[in-house]
């Protein structure tokens, strides 16, 4: 799992067809499966038996949560967070 730790600085950006995000997602090894949430998406959610399995669903759920604030007229808020790892002595 830890080999497969990402970090980005959250952003939006446009190909032409619609907007498209890249919003921070984090996805945590609970033991007996793995789980995701959208720090930015408050509510947005998913798990998964492996890695590819929660990464897919958090997708899924991104997409969902996002068509749902759009057919509410909520604003879609913009990506603020960041990941930063720092080194301490152990």
């Amino acid at each position: 799992f830890s080999s497969r730790r990402r970090h980005t600085r959250c952003s939006r950006w446009s190909r032409g067809l619609g907007d498209v995000y890249k919003i921070q997602v984090v996805i945590e090894d609970a033991g007996s499966n793995f789980s995701a949430y959208v720090p930015d998406l408050p509510g947005c959610i998913a798990t998964g038996q492996s890695f590819e399995e929660v990464e897919r669903e958090i997708r899924s759920a991104i997409q969902f949560h996002l068509e749902g604030m759009k057919q509410d007229g909520l604003p879609i808020p913009k990506p603020s967070s960041a990941v930063e790892y720092v080194e301490v002595a152990a």
